[in-house]
């Protein structure tokens, strides 16, 4: 009943054992940093966090790049090919096109493939805000639901996973327009850090300020406070970008206030990260809304 495969992308920030443990298969995506190009894998194979995040403390500029229709293809026809069933859960319609790269290749291959399952869940998540959703989703298949159900879960819980961010340094907002050159002079004069959600249709955006990273830190807990449901059977995420210091400051705080069965925390992508940069800080959890 429950022989179908769970494919997400590497925006999806899992730890790599931890996707492997789930049986959650991968497509990486792609980033070139002065010229060169790497594999974002979870293993971060190709480049190591601390050297991607030192490498944008030196101003090197980072693009990133969206999965296309042939990687999907290439990595879904096998698992058809063998009979198996595919859930396909993608990175955020609203920060990416993945998603509607993901429908043309979908498309085709039930087309191809008639007698097989195959379905694809924007997640409008990004980070280990859609890794939540895929870890939540893996659960559910080992719990022996089928494939039909756990994509009725993951379409009615999506809108559920909260994410909240801060960042450190705010030329990187700039940089991708999320902010404006003097928003983010004045901010760093004076020490401002926004606090940023991904709202209900997937975009990453600003919601307030806060005076100093200890305050943003804190605001992340006291958003949480208001939304959260049920803490004592959550398993929450943190994620970063090269600061691991504050994210073990993060689940302690998160630990001491909540009741909740786990914590774990993971390096934010090269994809999320290039837009965000050095020090950025998320907290993912369920809520009563986004």
């Amino acid at each position: 009943m429950n022989d179908f495969v769970i494919i997400t992308d590497s925006c999806c920030d899992l730890p790599a054992p931890m996707a492997d443990e789930l049986g959650l298969h991968t497509i990486p995506l792609s980033f070139e940093i002065d010229g060169q190009l790497y594999r974002n894998d979870l293993s971060w194979s190709e480049l190591a966090p601390e050297v991607f995040y030192q490498y944008l403390r030196e101003e090197k500029s980072s693009k990133t790049m969206a999965l296309n229709i042939g990687d999907y293809t290439g990595a879904i026809e096998p698992f058809l090919e063998t009979g198996q069933d595919v859930l396909l859960l993608t990175f955020s319609s609203g920060l990416s096109n993945t998603y509607n790269a993901s429908i043309i290749a979908c498309s085709d291959l039930r087309e191809k493939y008639p007698e097989r399952k195959l379905f694809t869940v924007d997640t409008l998540s990004a980070s280990m805000g859609q890794g939540l959703l895929a870890y939540l989703a893996a659960k559910q298949r080992e719990a022996g639901k089928d494939i039909d159900a756990v994509r009725a879960f993951a379409e009615e819980t999506k809108l559920n996973i909260c994410h909240w961010f801060t960042v450190s340094d705010l030329k990187f907002l700039k940089r991708g327009g999320r902010i404006s050159g003097a928003t983010a002079l004045l901010g760093t004069m004076l020490g401002i850090k926004p606090v940023l959600h991904v709202d209900q249709e997937g975009h990453l955006v600003s919601v307030s300020k806060a005076r100093g990273r200890g305050a943003s830190i804190t605001a992340l807990l006291d958003h949480m406070a208001k939304t959260v449901l049920s803490p004592e059977n959550q398993t929450v995420f943190i994620s970063h970008c090269d600061c691991p210091e504050d994210a073990e400051q993060l689940r302690s705080m998160v630990a001491s206030r909540f009741p909740v069965q786990n914590i774990f925390i993971g390096h934010i992508g090269p994809v999320i990260g290039s837009h965000s940069g050095p020090g950025t800080l998320a907290l993912f959890f369920i809520g009563s809304q986004r």
